[in-house]
């Protein structure tokens, strides 16, 4: 059953990167179609494809692995000058010679061409004023971002938060020496006082000498400051209300001190546990939840070189890796089978799954704003770029320049993307040789 577990939370997992991808290419389908953009292909995955369907003008499909995806629009970037020139009288360029990198340059410029109906074709990416292309790229990410703040909702409103209550879990019988590690009770040993005033499991606490308490944590810091003093508990047992005596006792406890270093200190104690149960929060936990999420994850990406070194190093050394270090989508996969496989109730299963989703598509969002190129925020780039050099030239009253040639930057998009290859097979390796244990 554990196994099938497992399985089954890799499934849903697989599942949910699959629609995070679905919207965020709908974030940029969308527009693209609403600008005018003519939009070839809608593509969730990459790889050989597994299914596909025309509807108009595009094709909807789905590849064989659910590691991204793509839709192709026309003209995303603009022909060069001697073309456009070569177009406008009629003629055609010839193929620059060059090395690899210069080839690269040619044959994305081909592809590009391949996209578009002509030189004067309009209904082309790069035509589109800067505002409208900066939608259409930041349109991808936005939905993820937004899907995270509706999973978030979720878990942090609808579900909950598990806190301890003012429920009673369990009740010790006695009360061990500070720092003892014995597990059941000696002649020696003192009664716990919550067991001789006769508290119970599943009793709950609703007030302390008529003082009401809404947290274990209330109830707690009334006992610990009432060493030997009788307190009255009003509480709730099988639907009805009563009181009950009960005198905690002077008890050394571990603590620490200012300096860090672990000490004992003296309190009230009577010996019970709360039962966890889920509170549900505020409606803009889910909100304040995405925003601190998007702060951890940029700091990751940060530091990014430093931590994908140590994951590397823990890979060969075998070394504990470090909990809030990068993942591949093989570690996600992994972390999903461990919370749907554990011992716990099936909503504590299904709320670590949807908080796994949720910060995946805050990883989405802002990995995604990387200002380089192939990703989405060096489009963003390129494009607050070429509206820098207009209004330049027209805060000068100069001639409007041509627009920028991204193509110039396929040798760096190849190492970008060379890169990424790299840091995933690390991490891939290091997830299935060196997981992160979630347990």
């Amino acid at each position: 059953m554990t196994a099938l577990a497992f399985v089954i939370g890799i499934l849903i997992m697989i599942v949910g990167l699959a629609v995070s991808i679905a919207l965020h290419e709908i974030g940029h389908l969308v527009p693209a179609k609403r600008f005018g953009v003519r939009v070839g292909q809608y593509m969730i995955g990459f790889g050989p494809t597994l299914f596909s369907r025309r509807r108009g003008e595009t094709e909807y499909g789905v590849k064989a692995l659910p590691i991204g995806g793509y839709i192709s629009m026309a003209g995303m970037y603009p022909p060069p000058p001697e073309e456009r020139d070569a177009a406008a009288s009629g003629t055609r360029s010839g193929r620059a010679g060059g090395g690899f990198f210069a080839t690269m340059v040619q044959d994305a410029r081909a592809a590009n061409a391949d996209t578009m109906v002509d030189a004067d074709d309009d209904r082309v990416f790069w035509r589109l004023p800067v505002w409208k292309r900066i939608v259409i790229m930041l349109g991808g990410p936005l939905m993820n971002l937004v899907l995270a703040i509706v999973l978030f909702a979720i878990l942090f409103t609808g579900i909950g938060v598990q806190q301890a209550s003012t429920t009673i879990a369990s009740i010790s019988e006695c009360i061990a020496p500070a720092g003892s590690t014995q597990t059941e009770c000696s002649a020696s040993d003192p009664a716990a006082p919550a067991a001789e005033a006769g508290l119970r499991p599943g009793d709950r606490i609703l007030a302390i000498d008529g003082s009401p308490v809404a947290s274990f944590d209330e109830a707690s810091a009334i006992i610990r400051d009432s060493p030997d003093r009788q307190l009255t508990f009003t509480i709730e047992r099988d639907g009805r209300q009563s009181a009950v005596a009960v005198t905690p006792m002077l008890a050394e406890r571990p603590a620490t001190d200012a300096a860090g270093e672990a000490t004992t200190e003296a309190v009230g104690f009577v010996g019970f546990s709360p039962t966890a149960e889920y509170v549900r929060q505020p409606v803009w936990a889910g909100p304040e939840a995405a925003i601190e999420n998007v702060g951890a994850v940029a700091g990751v990406i940060v530091q990014l070189p430093v931590k994908l070194t140590d994951t590397a190093i823990s890979l060969f050394t075998g070394s504990e890796r470090d909990p809030d270090g990068p993942l591949s989508v093989v570690g996600v996969g992994r972390l999903a089978g461990e919370v749907a496989a554990i011992d716990a109730p099936v909503l504590n299963r299904v709320a670590g799954i949807l908080g796994l989703l949720a910060s995946l598509n805050i990883a989405l969002f802002v990995f995604n704003l990387i200002p380089l190129l192939p990703l989405d925020g060096g489009h963003i780039v390129v494009a607050l770029w070429d509206g820098i050099k207009r209004a330049w030239a027209k805060s000068f009253r100069r001639p409007p320049p041509g627009p920028v040639d991204a193509t110039k930057l396929v040798p760096v998009t190849f190492v970008v993307v060379v890169l990424l290859i790299g840091m995933g097979a690390v991490l891939i390796l290091a997830d299935l040789v060196n997981p992160i244990q979630l347990l």
